[in-house]
C-alpha cells in the first residue's frame, strides 16, 4: 500500500489496522500499545501502523486534556517507529503542523472537522506524505473526491480515505456502509473508523460518549464489504486513559477481534 516506511506483513489480500491510544499520553503508554498490537498483527500477517493524537485541539471543554507538548508528543512517535520498526501516524490541524508533523511521521491525518480546509489538505499533500483523509460527519462519500483532487493536484497521489459515520440527530452517528465501495471508486483505499463512529459527541457533560462494545459490529461488516482497513483506537486502561476513554477497545480485546475478522477476510478474499 503505497510507500509507506517500515510498513510489515505487507500482502494486498489482508486488511491493514491503524491502532493505538487516542493521544500521546506518555511514552511507555505507547510502548506497551506498539508493542502488543504489533505483536498481534505480526501473527495474523496484518500490516500495522501505530496512530496517536500529539496533540487534541478539538476538545468540548477548556480544561480538557490536549497533550504533554508538542514537539515531546511527536518525539515519542517517532521513537515508536523507530524501536518497533512501524510507520506512524498522527493528526494535524493547520498547515504549520502540517510540516512539523511531517518530520516525525509518515502518514498526515486530516481531521473528519477539516476535510474540507484547502490550505491544510494542500500543505499536508506538499509533505510528500501519504494524506488520511477523515470523511466530515456532514460529507456524502460522493463528495470527498474533491478532497481527493485537491491533494493529487499539487502530485501526491498517495491518498487514504477513512469513514467515521454521519451526524445522526445531535448526540449520534450512523454508517452508510454503501460509502466504503463509492469512495474505493476514487482509487484510493479507504479505511473503516470503528472507534468514532460510535462516538455520542455533543453531550451536555462536555465528555464525548460512545459505545465501545459494538466496535466488532462496525469492524466485521466493514470488512464483509471489502473495506481496505480498520481504525481502532485502544488502551490498556480505558476507564482512566486521557481522552476518549469511553470510546477506545479495552486492548485485551483486540486479538479476539482480529482473529474473527481476518476469518471473514479470507471468506470473501477466497
Amino acid at each position: 500500500m503505497y510507500q509507506i516506511p517500515r510498513l510489515r506483513n505487507n500482502d494486498q489480500r489482508q486488511f491493514f489496522l491503524i491502532a493505538g491510544p487516542c493521544v500521546v499520553e506518555s511514552k511507555d503508554i505507547c510502548f506497551e500499545i506498539a508493542e502488543r498490537v504489533k505483536a498481534i498483527t505480526d501473527r495474523y500477517a496484518i500490516p500495522y501502523i501505530f496512530k496517536a493524537s500529539y496533540k487534541k485541539a478539538n476538545r468540548s471543554k477548556i480544561d480538557s486534556f490536549t497533550g504533554i507538548g508538542d514537539e515531546a508528543a511527536l518525539e515519542i512517535m517517532a521513537q515508536v517507529g523507530q524501536h518497533f520498526s512501524l510507520p506512524t501516524t498522527t493528526d494535524v490541524h493547520t498547515e504549520e503542523e502540517a510540516r512539523l508533523a511531517s518530520r516525525f511521521v509518515d502518514i498526515l491525518q486530516i481531521p473528519a472537522f477539516l476535510c474540507r480546509q484547502t490550505e491544510l489538505l494542500v500543505a499536508a499533500a506538499k509533505t510528500n506524505k501519504v494524506v488520511n483523509v477523515k470523511k466530515g460527519q456532514f460529507m456524502s462519500p460522493e463528495a470527498m473526491s474533491h478532497a481527493v483532487d485537491k491533494i493529487r493536484a499539487v502530485g501526491n497521489d498517495q491518498v487514504i480515505l477513512t469513514d467515521r459515520g454521519s451526524c445522526f440527530g445531535y448526540h449520534d452517528l450512523i454508517v452508510d456502509f454503501r460509502g466504503i465501495p463509492a469512495m474505493q471508486r476514487m482509487n484510493v483505499p479507504v479505511v473503516m473508523d470503528c472507534t468514532h463512529s460510535l462516538q455520542q459527541p455533543n453531550q451536555t457533560s462536555g465528555v464525548t460518549g460512545g459505545r465501545p462494545q459494538d466496535i466488532p459490529i462496525i469492524a466485521k461488516a466493514a470488512i464483509a464489504v471489502g473495506a481496505d482497513g480498520l481504525f481502532i483506537e485502544t488502551h490498556p486502561d480505558c476507564k482512566n486513559a486521557k481522552s476518549d476513554g469511553a470510546n477506545m477497545l479495552p486492548l485485551d480485546q483486540l486479538e479476539s477481534l482480529l482473529d474473527r475478522l481476518s476469518k471473514i477476510r479470507a471468506a470473501i478474499i477466497n
